[in-house]
């Protein structure tokens, strides 16, 4: 197999695969339809204590950060017209952003996955200092900085409009989908942030793997009208 033809098939898979892993990280949350924001010790402590499904979600969420690059990076590759500037500037960002997503899983989630482990008792002596997590203190400031990631995410989806790369509706299904994400730790809005992202995204994955994939504003149409069949594709794609 080609190295083209390899770039092109993880471009896509990326694309299908990165929401479908927030989705389901996010589904799989215990009391899922609770609309609390995490704000105290006790709804720490709720949210994870003998929950491995709250740290198995997890773990889910934090093996999406490298999919999710991979997925900015060819999105900054294939915008190379009118959306270049987009492309390049919302990947800056939203690589930085899911570093900081890696970041919060490694130090939230799989800290608090050994922390479950503890005898009962100890753990319960342990809780008290849980709350320098849900404050935040330290250096787990960084973490204020997430929103980079659906931030930048959004602007690239303005900019694959722009180059008619997505269609309006898949569009403002991703960026209305990215939006949800930025709250505070509600996971049912989150959820419904990733399904509107899988809406977006995964029909425009599938048609990469299939060979259908657009380069430009001036090549390979997004759609498969008989009026699109009159346009000419007048420079190869990239992937």
């Amino acid at each position: 197999m080609k190295i083209e033809t390899i770039k092109k098939k993880a471009f896509g898979i990326s694309i299908i695969a990165f929401p479908l892993m927030l989705a389901v990280g996010f589904l799989m949350h215990p009391n899922l339809l609770k609309l609390e924001a995490l704000q105290t010790v006790q709804q720490l402590v709720g949210r994870f204590h003998n929950q491995p499904i709250y740290h198995i979600g997890h773990l889910i969420v934090m093996f999406t950060v490298p999919v999710i690059m991979i997925a900015l990076l060819n999105f900054m590759q294939v915008l190379q017209g009118k959306g270049k500037q987009l492309g390049f500037w919302g990947g800056i960002m939203g690589l930085f952003g899911a570093f900081i997503l890696a970041v919060d899983k490694g130090a939230l989630c799989l800290v608090l996955s050994a922390f479950d482990t503890l005898p009962e008792t100890q753990f319960q002596e342990f809780v008290p200092f849980l709350s320098v997590i849900v404050k935040k203190t330290g250096l787990l400031w960084v973490v204020w900085l997430l929103p980079l990631l659906p931030l930048g995410a959004a602007i690239q989806a303005f900019g694959l409009m722009k180059e008619r790369f997505i269609s309006i509706w898949q569009g403002t299904c991703i960026i209305l989908g990215l939006l949800l994400l930025n709250n505070p730790d509600i996971e049912l809005i989150s959820s419904i942030g990733a399904i509107l992202m899988c809406a977006g995204y995964i029909p425009w994955g599938v048609r990469i793997l299939q060979g259908r994939m657009r380069c430009s504003s001036i090549s390979c149409p997004i759609f498969d009208s008989k009026n699109d069949k009159k346009i000419k594709c007048l420079k190869p794609c990239r992937l």
